[in-house]
């Protein structure tokens, strides 16, 4: 039984996550930024403004300079990690 809840509950979150990817591309959100940005930006956001963190409203507010991950800095400079 605890298989199969897993199963689903994996299923379930794989779900939540191609909706996400999949609404990005529905707004020209390129969705690796969009995630990037709402992963480190979520813990510090206020609850009440959550809103905000779907894509059609990040668009609109955060999409303009987004948080980025250290790992964009180093393929923006043409480096991988360890190089």
């Amino acid at each position: 039984m605890a298989v199969l809840l897993d199963r689903k509950l994996g299923a379930k979150h794989v779900g939540i996550v191609q909706s996400l990817i999949v609404t990005c591309r529905l707004h020209g959100i390129d969705p690796y930024d969009y995630l990037v940005d709402v992963l480190q930006r979520v813990g510090q956001h206020p609850a009440a403004d959550v809103a905000q963190l779907t894509p059609r409203l990040w668009k609109e507010h955060f999409a303009a300079n987004p948080l980025r991950s250290d790992v964009h800095a180093l393929r923006a400079g043409g480096r991988t990690p360890g190089s």
